[in-house]
């Protein structure tokens, strides 16, 4: 088998803090993070050139190793020592790109995973989510996605028990943010709030979904660039349809409502379609089972 068919997961995060500055430059985040049924397709192949390209349907994405699927493909042959093949990855793009909805990282984690079939390394899911460090922040998450708490720049993660049942309906306004900028104008010392994570955790493990949507709150929303007023309205629309808790997810600009009816959650996928034009109507995903 030298090819193979793979689901690359959106992923949100319910909570999104940042606690400062490590050493290496980077920052200290603590957040809740949750993959959903928004999903891209790709087909993973084994090539006999040692090249590492990728083919979308958006023509603007890089076809070489600048596309992180294709670095992913990389990355991983050279973990197994594995010089003699190359990586050609087909993706159909359904999460929109520079959305703050790990789109390029799942990608990318979704060819670990097909290369760990592919070249039957068998990696086991840990050593996976390290390997995916080397290709993204966000990327050791989406290697097998669920419910997670991430902490450190997003690779140390604690698997905490699925949400409760619900809809979710995201939203991505018409206009992207850049996330160097917004990590530029971030002072952790002067945010005026931050997210209830520990009260987040509870709620998952007593299976409130109310309580965890109330406590939705991503930091990055303090630090918007002025003309982003689009967020909050969408925000605004959501909870005026229905929606128990709002929030915004990475860097944005994506937001996202989570409800307790479905019916509730296509109703205001319906009436948002008409001023969007990406908006989403899916549910939260259980973590994908790799080898231990």
């Amino acid at each position: 088998m030298n090819t193979i068919e793979v689901r690359a997961w959106a992923k949100l995060n319910l909570s999104l803090d940042v606690l400062g500055k490590l050493t290496d430059g980077y920052h200290a985040m603590r957040m809740v993070m949750q993959s959903v049924t928004l999903c891209d397709d790709l087909r993973v192949s084994l090539t006999e050139k040692r090249e590492f390209t990728a083919d979308t349907n958006l023509r603007y994405l890089p076809g070489d190793e600048r596309n992180i699927a294709a670095k992913a493909g990389k990355v991983f042959l050279e973990k197994i020592h594995e010089r003699r093949h190359g990586v050609h990855v087909e993706i159909t793009k359904r999460v929109p790109v520079c959305a703050g909805l790990g789109g390029g990282s799942g990608d990318a984690a979704a060819v670990l995973r097909a290369m760990n079939e592919l070249t039957s390394a068998h990696l086991p899911g840990a050593e996976l989510e390290a390997l995916a460090l080397l290709v993204g922040a966000d990327v050791p998450f989406c290697v097998a996605g669920g419910t997670a708490l991430a902490e450190g720049r997003g690779e140390r993660l604690t698997q905490l028990p699925p949400i409760p049942d619900c809809a979710i309906v995201i939203v991505k306004p018409e206009f992207s943010v850049s996330t160097p900028d917004l990590f530029a104008k971030l002072n952790c010392a002067a945010l005026r709030c931050h997210p209830d994570t520990d009260g987040i955790i509870q709620a998952i493990r007593e299976g409130s979904l109310l309580n965890l949507s109330r406590r939705v709150y991503n930091v990055f929303e303090d630090v918007l660039p002025r003309g982003s007023g689009e967020v909050c309205a969408l925000k605004g629309a959501l909870l005026d349809s229905g929606a128990l808790g709002v929030a915004m997810s990475g860097t944005g600009p994506s937001v996202f409502g989570l409800f307790a009816e479905k019916a509730a959650a296509e109703a205001a996928a319906e009436r948002l379609r008409g001023k969007v034009r990406d908006c989403f109507l899916c549910a939260p995903m259980r973590k994908i089972e790799i080898d231990k």
